[in-house]
């Protein structure tokens, strides 16, 4: 296992520690990104050795592949109609479990899938935890059609919230525009500081051309946050309960990600 590095290491043993709150008979939201990822994998030893009966309903294309190669069975959303858990990353998250998602591109997606499940589960690396959302760019998907009007629209909107950065920009894929599952386009949003999310969410959406935005606020439940010595933090907003532990990494685990693309 030496060859994991430390940001490896705690993105895995978050995948790991998440799991356990799957239980058999679940419907289940599984999130896109390199931590989901790993928990997809890791599920799917768990469908093939332990019997674990789940149906899983993926986040993105990318996930649903991989879920399919590792062996979970897969739903649509409108097929299973409502979840019991979604396990998901996050490209950051605040003390409020506030979120910023969607630096994958799957943000809509995914965003449908948390608020139609019971709970929703984060994993991520420590270095995932902020004490004010901003520093990761906040992606916004728009429709392909006069997407520069909207661009417009959204830099001028800024000038009237609390954030410090007031530039947006068109992701690429490559020399052309990124498009997600949905065909539309992503604009990334920095602001270096968000003073308030839930303005700044509401002011978005009323944008004409605005499908989405990356802010998750009041769905995520609990987190579980990696770190790169292996100890697993678990944090349940519901309840207020913190607890910590050290997840062993064992020799057989390593077929779970030896050939993962991160």
């Amino acid at each position: 296992m030496a060859s994991l590095s430390p940001a490896d290491t705690a993105k895995f043993v978050a995948a790991r520690r998440a799991v356990d709150f799957v239980e058999s008979g679940m419907r289940l939201g599984l999130g896109t990104g390199s931590t989901a990822a790993w928990m997809v994998r890791i599920l799917g030893e768990m469908v093939r050795e332990q019997g674990l009966r789940i149906l899983g309903v993926p986040t993105s294309s990318r996930t649903a592949e991989l879920a399919r190669r590792c062996g979970v069975p897969l739903a649509t959303l409108d097929e299973v109609k409502w979840l019991d858990l979604t396990i998901d990353g996050a490209d950051e998250f605040d003390p409020h479990l506030n979120l910023i998602k969607g630096g994958g591109g799957a943000l809509l997606q995914e965003k449908i899938v948390a608020t139609a499940s019971d709970q929703m589960i984060v994993i991520a690396d420590v270095s995932k935890r902020v004490e004010q959302l901003g520093a990761f760019p906040l992606p916004v998907e728009v429709v392909r059609f006069g997407w520069q009007t909207t661009k417009a629209l959204i830099e001028e909107s800024l000038v009237n919230v609390d954030v410090l950065g007031q530039t947006a920009s068109l992701r690429l894929d490559g020399d052309e525009p990124f498009v997600t599952d949905e065909g539309h386009y992503i604009l990334d949003l920095h602001l270096r500081r968000i003073g308030n999310p839930r303005q700044l969410a509401l002011i978005l959406n009323q944008i004409p051309g605005v499908v989405d935005n990356g802010l998750f606020l009041d769905i995520c439940d609990a987190v579980v946050v990696g770190h790169g010595d292996g100890t697993v933090e678990v944090h349940d907003l519901n309840t207020g309960v913190s607890d910590r532990e050290r997840i062993e990494i064992l020799d057989d685990d390593s077929n779970l990600f030896a050939d993962l693309d991160d």
